[in-house]
């Protein structure tokens, strides 16, 4: 087997099959993701505005969608597949998604802290300052001699 044979029989993204052939066998591979594409588009503004489905669902099916979408784009128009020749392309878009969803997960897990960190404080709960030095509040007088220095009862 020739490694034309071979690469024709590989695991190929569509529209790739037709490399070798005329420009409109793979137009049709276009097609078929710009219907896709279309057609999950026009399915999430359904699920966002239909009353039909159950409320707590409908993030859910956009999720759903959305992924859907990613994977009509990444074969059908990026033309990424799991055959040997895409294996530096799936790794570059793994740690692509990797670098996303870490820094999207830290700037979530920084503003968090930052807002509980920066909330004002409960009444009845512990009372800091808010600048150094300067007391939210003024200390109540107390009376007795320990505070003025003796010359009180005892």
């Amino acid at each position: 087997m020739s490694y034309t044979e071979d690469r024709a029989h590989a695991d190929v993204a569509p529209g790739d099959e037709y490399a070798h052939e005329e420009f409109g066998t793979g137009l049709r591979s276009y097609l078929i993701g710009l219907g896709l594409a279309l057609l999950l588009t026009a399915a999430s503004f359904w699920v966002a505005q239909t009353k039909i489905m159950w409320a707590p669902a409908i993030p859910v099916a956009l999720l759903t969608f959305a992924i859907a979408q990613m994977g009509v784009h990444l074969v059908f128009f990026l033309h990424l597949t799991s055959g040997p020749d895409n294996t530096n392309n799936i790794m570059a878009l793994a740690f692509g998604v990797l670098i996303v969803f870490l820094l999207f997960g830290g700037t979530v897990w920084i503003m968090h802290h930052m807002n509980y960190n920066m909330m004002a404080p409960v009444e009845g709960g512990v009372k800091m300052p808010l600048q150094k030095g300067v007391p939210l509040q003024p200390e109540p007088q107390r009376g007795g001699s320990m505070q003025h220095g003796g010359g009180g009862h005892h």
